[in-house]
């Protein structure tokens, strides 16, 4: 297992696949209750996700700002795993572009059923965000 404060190059190409995040937030329930989420790792290192303004991570996520995120390889595949943590940022621009470059990622949306899913999130107010890297964590066996 290595370790630093950003992400590499290889961990971006992983972190570019459709693969789910489980994010935990500090503010949360002890001992953490990690959710599946969809993320992105962007080429200046950030890792970011959207949700709406009034969900339970938002709400603990302004009381601290402090999270991460642990991202696996599928079973089949040899053992491997980045985890990000550090500070967040939220952000009221960009959520709904996010969203949509997401559900281009991890669903079919030519499938009219999916589309309609994204219309739905398009049509609901969103934010994004931002995991801002301190310490990155990998393992690859």
């Amino acid at each position: 297992m290595s370790s630093q404060s950003r992400l590499t190059d290889d961990d971006l190409e992983f972190l570019r696949r459709p693969l789910h995040g489980f994010l935990s937030v500090a503010a949360g329930p002890v001992p953490a209750q990690p959710r599946p989420v969809w993320f992105e790792a962007t080429a200046d290192g950030v890792v970011q996700l959207f949700t709406g303004p009034g969900t339970a991570k938002v709400r603990r996520l302004r009381e601290d700002p402090r999270a991460s995120i642990v991202v696996a390889a599928p079973a089949g595949e040899r053992e491997r795993w980045v985890a990000v943590a550090g500070r967040t940022t939220i952000e009221t621009e960009g959520a709904h572009d996010l969203a949509s470059r997401l559900a281009e990622r991890y669903w079919d949306l030519d499938d009219p059923v999916r589309a309609a899913d994204l219309a739905a999130i398009l049509a609901e107010e969103q934010v994004r965000i931002v995991l801002h890297p301190e310490s990155v964590r990998r393992y690859t066996y």
